[in-house]
């Protein structure tokens, strides 16, 4: 089956516009200002530094503004039409339910990466001009998080109402607190799966992550995999108790 066939135009469209809406938009365009703004601020005061880079772009941009920006973006593409009942209507349209599901979720990466990805790579060379690869290495990192954030909480937007509130759960406390604390916990981390990556990318030493890299790539693939098998057969159940 060819991307043409899992990829819906018309549901893109109309998950665009809802993902892109004001207060949304607002929220997703704040969070990398407020990272540029910093970068901005602390290459003016105390110059180019590669630890200083390291710290900001993996204390901030991947572990805060990354999986917040996953959540606005996963449970935004489904969770609200759920809530409102408004998935009734795109239900009934002759269009597969799994291709709903993958459409959704291309639509939420794109917008995920473009908000995260994007400005860590920006924030990366205005704090040290990439030396060590640093910038390409985290901007790297929060790409393949984006990607796996957004298939988890689009699948927490088809199975509670309060997936927002969730999905910041575990990005703020699970990921960032407990992580932070308790070093198991880090093996269960998308942003440790993610930084695993971003290790091999930049020059030794310069990234730290916690888990290896097979190990984060296979649980980044997992991860996405079953959130979008999920969310599909939540939604097709959802589709049948409508039916029935």
């Amino acid at each position: 089956m060819s991307l043409h066939q899992l990829y819906h135009p018309t549901v893109a469209r109309l998950t665009y516009r809802g993902l892109l809406g004001r207060r949304r938009a607002a929220v997703l365009f704040a969070l990398p200002a407020l990272l540029l703004a910093i970068s901005i601020a602390i290459r003016a005061l105390s110059g180019a530094d590669d630890q200083t880079a390291a710290n900001v772009l993996g204390g901030f941009a991947v572990a805060t503004m990354v999986p917040l920006i996953g959540v606005i973006a996963g449970t935004g593409a489904i969770g609200p039409e759920i809530d409102d009942g408004s998935v009734v209507y795109l239900l009934a349209k002759p269009v597969k339910r799994h291709v709903i599901v993958i459409t959704k979720l291309i639509v939420a990466i794109g917008v995920a990466v473009a908000f995260s990805a994007i400005p860590t790579l920006i924030a990366g060379f205005v704090l040290n001009g990439n030396s060590q690869q640093i910038a390409v290495a985290y901007a790297v990192a929060a790409a393949v998080a984006s990607v796996a954030y957004s298939a988890i909480f689009l699948f927490l937007g088809t199975v509670t109402r309060h997936a927002v509130i969730a999905g910041l759960v575990y990005a703020l406390v699970w990921e960032s607190l407990f992580g932070s604390l308790i070093p198991g916990a880090r093996t269960l981390s998308v942003q440790q799966w993610a930084l695993a990556l971003g290790q091999r990318i930049a020059a030794d030493g310069a990234i730290n992550a916690q888990v290896s890299l097979p190990l984060g790539l296979t649980l980044l693939v997992v991860a996405t995999v079953a959130g979008t098998y999920f969310a599909a057969r939540k939604l097709r159940a959802l589709t049948l108790a409508g039916e029935e």
